[in-house]
């Protein structure tokens, strides 16, 4: 249902160099570095991050080698953990691995046989979210969460900002008019820092480098709060001060806490497991149809039971924004969406080593080549279909 009147709306993110993003990030580093030599390699790969130490856990079933060692500092050392004196050190920092096989009982209900077509990693629930509030077609309080550490990066590694570390987070209150995004009326960003910078050049250096180059003026004014390292310092960062935990931003990761979640992070996983690919999915299909203009914002569950290829379950909320009946919608994803795992898979091309990039400033509203599930070239047909 949507909302009426005036009402505030607040989504966060994190940096590349949080705790917990590391370890999604090395999840699907090793998920890429595997399948990146057999295309259907099995992986569920977690991994924990503490003050000096990464581990790594999880269930494996490939004819690639992935050399932990290998791919756990290269990742870290990309992330920007290359001193001592930053708590966390790709050189220093030692790499744990406790890896076994897939499930035999599993891998029956998902490769596919004569007698059975390949069904999902598991059972589940997943869901698609898209609006109209910003070009990507997502959620304008994630979206420019997202955009605000993907600054803080990038000034970070243009050592355009030389007092900036890896860690950081991001929060954007967005006011709104019923449906429609008004204003900003509240950031916060937390910056991890060295020990020399004074915090009044901090915050005025990222206000200006960061949070105007990012947040448009149209969006801004006099009553707009701005809140920058309330704390005072920020100098302990990563896993020196914070255990990480892959999969525990999975909010970050979807839509900023707008809509619902099913519950099952994508990082580490292979497409097999439909947690991720009918997730991509869901948002393949809902960008799509809000592209074609037959609803201004949409919501889709779908749900599997472990080694069964078709859905048990299909069901769409348009929050009563669609232009035709959401029978007519159920109708129109099934005649132009495949919905078994292994077409998933086939359709947005999942058995590349893509993952990576996709485990840090969201999985969604993303315009790199590799995310196939934010394209919308569906959205002619479906709009001619629907006979818009």
């Amino acid at each position: 249902m949507s909302i009426e009147g005036k009402h505030l709306f607040t989504s966060e993110s994190v940096a590349e160099g949080h705790p917990d993003k590391i370890c999604d990030q090395i999840s699907d580093a090793i998920l890429d570095d595997l399948i990146s030599q057999d295309s259907k390699s099995r992986v569920a790969c977690e991994t924990l991050v503490t003050t000096g130490l990464v581990l790594i856990a999880g269930e494996i079933t490939s004819r690639g080698y992935c050399e932990f060692q290998k791919v756990v500092r290269n990742t870290v050392k990309e992330i920007g953990y290359t001193r001592a004196k930053y708590g966390f050190d790709y050189k220093t920092c030692s790499v744990i691995s406790s890896i076994h096989e897939q499930s035999a009982d599993i891998a029956r209900g998902i490769d596919k046989t004569e007698s059975r077509e390949q069904g999902a990693g598991d059972q589940g629930l997943m869901f698609g979210y898209a609006c109209r509030e910003t070009e990507e077609l997502m959620p304008m309080p994630i979206m420019l969460a997202h955009k605000l550490v993907k600054r803080l990066s990038q000034v970070r590694k243009e050592e355009i900002l030389t007092f900036l570390r890896p860690d950081g987070k991001s929060q954007v209150t967005v006011e709104y008019e019923s449906d429609t995004p008004k204003r900003v009326e509240a950031i916060v960003i937390a910056a991890q820092h060295n020990l020399q910078v004074k915090m009044s050049d901090l915050r005025e250096d990222i206000e200006t480098l960061v949070v105007k180059q990012i947040i448009t003026p149209e969006m801004l004014d006099k009553n707009t709060k701005i809140y920058i390292n309330e704390t005072g310092r920020f100098e302990q960062g990563g896993p020196l001060a914070d255990t990480g935990i892959t999969g525990r931003k999975i909010i970050v990761d979807t839509y900023g806490g707008v809509g619902s979640h099913g519950g099952g992070c994508f990082s580490g996983k292979d497409p097999s497991k439909v947690d991720r690919s009918g997730s991509y999915m869901a948002r393949y299909i809902a960008k799509n149809l809000v592209a074609a203009g037959i609803a201004d914002k949409l919501e889709i569950q779908i749900a599997y039971a472990i080694g069964v290829a078709h859905p048990v379950s299909l069901m769409i909320d348009s929050y009563g924004t669609a232009k035709i009946s959401e029978d007519k919608i159920k109708d129109l994803i099934r005649s132009h969406f495949d919905l078994r795992p292994k077409k998933m898979i086939e359709v947005l091309k999942l058995l590349r080593p893509i993952y990576k990039k996709t485990a840090c400033y969201g999985h969604f509203g993303r315009n790199e080549k590799e995310f196939t599930w934010e394209k919308t070239d569906k959205a002619e047909a479906l709009k001619k279909d629907a006979g818009l």
